[in-house]
């Protein structure tokens, strides 16, 4: 299975991050590209831990959570279209592209060497690193294939 930690997966998708111009239209869901993308920088902001921001699993993901994962990262099967972006919805329908897809480019770069031992998943709760690695290949590849890149 494909995950973020391999440097061959991260230039994969660093070529669909720089693929992607405004002729790009979603195929589901209700972002646009600007949204998709900056939803990608927030999301990867907390994941790599950028905004030092206290992690905690919420009751049902304490339930739950678990067998959620465990059914994410069993195989390659790509993640559910129409998942709400619940915090990480972005409201604003403008902003400047380029920059976020340069961001986002410098954070697949950046999990070659992460280091975020505090991350808790809000609804999986503690992950290891490699059902981490396969979570955020997924999120990453859903949003692309999301916008056909």
């Amino acid at each position: 299975m494909k995950t973020i930690f391999e440097n061959t997966t991260r230039q994969e998708l660093i070529k669909r991050i720089n693929s992607l111009t405004e002729k790009n239209t979603a195929q589901w869901g209700k972002m646009n590209l600007y949204q998709m993308t900056k939803h990608c920088t927030i999301w990867n902001d907390w994941i790599l831990g950028v905004d030092k921001q206290g992690y905690k699993q919420e009751f049902m993901g304490k339930i739950f959570g678990k067998m959620a994962l465990r059914s994410l990262v069993k195989n390659d099967k790509p993640m559910d279209k129409n998942i709400p972006a619940g915090n990480f919805a972005i409201k604003g329908l403008d902003g400047n592209l380029e920059q976020q897809k340069k961001i986002w480019m410098e954070q697949i770069e950046a999990y070659g060497n992460y280091s975020n031992p505090d991350f808790i998943h809000n609804f999986f709760g503690r992950m290891k690193p490699d059902e981490l690695g396969i979570f955020v290949y997924k999120h990453m590849d859903h949003h692309l294939r999301q916008f056909n890149a």
